[in-house]
């Protein structure tokens, strides 16, 4: 359980990284492709200019995640402040969604129809490809990260991204993402505007990369919910803790175990249990207390409670896990 710990978890600092570098390439987007949606007129452009905009803003929210939830737990949080990291991530999403998603497709759909000026489209161009550039710097360090932790946990880098209980990195990865694949459809929008004087291409690209990021909002919308209601662990993960559990010397089986994520990287663990030996019923209470501490003392366990088990309860049986 400790090496899964210890991956699950993952580096604070490196998550930190990956935001602060998302945060700084997606301003410097979002500034050049406003001046160029000003001079072009372009439905793309404007669409994409809201685009970054919004994942600009949502980076604060994603910044805001990891200082909150890296707060101690007190009497007022007992299970701490990680749950935080998914209230404000969920802000970011719904960020993307009403000044990403809906902006884009508002503005693509009230351009239908409508003649653009002539204009010369080479800043467009320009942008674009500086745009990809940048977006390509901060999604290939979201993407060593991913690519590090999921082959720690033995996971493909899609799965782990689905799965993970960060949801700043989560959020970085698949906002980058549609990114990339945004100013390609914005490029192409513009492109066929171009070579066939037909402006609804370029409102059908600002349609596209809206629906795009309406569905990557609902993603990590979904997700962060999941983690929100009590998202319990990987089968793999929960059979860890059972073995290391199991394989105490003051633990003689194990009838209850169960393990909820309360944060990234941080779990609740309840478990029922019988102690070896036959003590007395404070000797008991004492040893179950130093056994919950013990738990405690791993850095994925954010609270533990440990009870004894029911005399008729049947032992829990470890899974076969892949």
């Amino acid at each position: 359980m400790a090496d899964t710990a210890e991956r699950e978890q993952g580096q604070k600092s490196e998550s930190l990284l990956t935001v602060v570098l998302a945060l700084a390439m997606n301003a410097l987007i979002a500034l050049a492709k406003s001046v160029v949606a000003v001079i072009t007129g372009s439905a793309s452009m404007v669409a994409e200019a809201a685009h970054s905009w919004a994942d600009a803003g949502n980076e604060v929210f994603l910044l805001i995640a990891e200082r909150r939830a890296g707060q101690k737990r007190d009497t007022t949080h007992p299970f701490g402040y990680g749950r935080e990291a998914y209230v404000w991530s969920m802000f970011a999403a719904f960020g993307l969604f009403g000044a990403g998603a809906v902006v884009s497709v508002w503005h693509g759909i009230s351009v239908l129809g409508h003649e653009e000026p002539e204009t010369s489209y080479t800043w467009a161009y320009a942008v674009l490809a500086i745009a990809f550039v940048l977006e390509s710097v901060s999604f290939v360090q979201a993407t060593r990260q991913t690519r590090s932790e999921a082959r720690a946990l033995g996971l493909r880098p899609l799965k782990f991204i689905a799965n993970t209980s960060n949801p700043t990195l989560r959020a970085v990865f698949a906002e980058d993402a549609a990114a990339l694949v945004g100013l390609v459809i914005a490029g192409l929008g513009i492109f066929l505007h171009q070579v066939t004087g037909n402006a609804v291409w370029d409102a059908v690209g600002s349609i596209l990369v809206g629906l795009l990021l309406g569905v990557v909002a609902i993603f990590l919308i979904g997700r962060n919910r999941d983690y929100l209601v009590g998202q319990a662990v990987r089968p793999e993960l929960w059979a860890r803790a059972f073995d290391a559990l199991h394989d105490s010397p003051e633990v003689e089986r194990i009838t209850f175990l169960h393990l909820e994520f309360v944060g990234p990287g941080r779990v609740f663990l309840v478990a029922a249990v019988d102690l070896t030996g036959d003590d007395t019923e404070s000797r008991l209470a004492d040893r179950l207390a130093v056994l919950g501490h013990e738990i405690e003392e791993h850095e994925l366990v954010e609270l533990a409670m440990v009870t004894l088990s029911r005399t008729d309860a049947p032992s829990l049986e470890r899974p076969a896990v892949a």
